[in-house]
C-alpha cells in the first residue's frame, strides 16, 4: 500500500510561518522581555473604546500585537503560573518528574543502592513513568492547557481589540 505524502512545506510557505517565528527563536528570552510597555501604558484606559467595525478590530489587532507583545508574553507567563498555582496535582507531578528524572541523571549510570534495596537506573525511569503518567492523567493537563489557550485568547485577544491606536499611528497609514 503507498504512502500519502501531504506537502508540509506548501502548507507553511503559504501562511509564512518560518518567518513570522524566526525572530521569536532568535530572541534570548532577556531580549524578549526588554521591550516591555509600562504599565500606564499598557492599562491607559483612556485609549479603551469600542472598534466600529470588524476592519478596525483586524487593524487594532495586528498593530497591539506587534507593539505589546512582551507585555502579552508576560500576561501568557502569569497565566501559566496561575493555572499550575490552581492545579496542584499537575504541579506535583511536574515537581515529580524534573525531581525524579534530575535525582536519576545525578547517579551517573550507577545503581540505586539503599540498605539491602538495588535498582538499576532503567527500573527507576520505569517507577518514575509508572507513577508520573496515572498521575498526570488524574490531574487534567488537556483540560488545564484548554483553559489557558482560551483565558489567554480573552485576554490577549480582548486588550489588542479594544486598545486603540496612538494619535500618531492612527493617520500614518492613510493617504495624504
Amino acid at each position: 500500500m503507498a504512502r500519502i505524502q501531504i506537502p508540509i512545506d506548501v502548507i507553511t510557505s503559504r501562511l509564512n510561518l518560518s518567518d513570522r517565528f524566526a525572530g521569536v527563536r532568535s530572541q534570548s528570552i532577556t531580549a524578549r522581555f526588554a521591550n516591555l510597555k509600562p504599565i500606564s501604558e499598557f492599562l491607559d484606559l483612556k485609549r479603551l473604546s469600542k472598534p466600529a467595525n470588524f476592519g478596525e478590530v483586524q487593524s487594532r489587532i495586528n498593530y497591539n500585537l506587534g507593539y505589546f507583545s512582551s507585555n502579552y508574553a508576560a500576561v501568557f507567563v502569569m497565566l501559566s503560573i496561575y493555572s499550575l498555582l490552581t492545579n496542584w496535582t499537575l504541579l506535583f507531578d511536574i515537581i515529580l518528574v524534573v525531581g525524579g528524572m534530575w535525582g536519576i541523571g545525578k547517579l551517573g549510570g550507577e545503581d540505586l543502592v539503599v540498605g539491602t534495596f538495588r535498582a538499576t537506573s532503567s527500573q527507576l525511569y520505569t517507577a518514575l513513568l509508572v507513577v508520573s503518567v496515572p498521575l498526570g492523567l488524574y490531574a487534567s493537563p488537556i483540560g488545564t492547557l484548554l483553559w489557558l489557550i482560551g483565558a489567554s485568547g480573552v485576554t490577549i485577544l480582548g486588550h489588542a481589540s479594544f486598545m486603540d491606536k496612538p494619535i500618531d499611528e492612527a493617520f500614518s497609514g492613510e493617504a495624504v
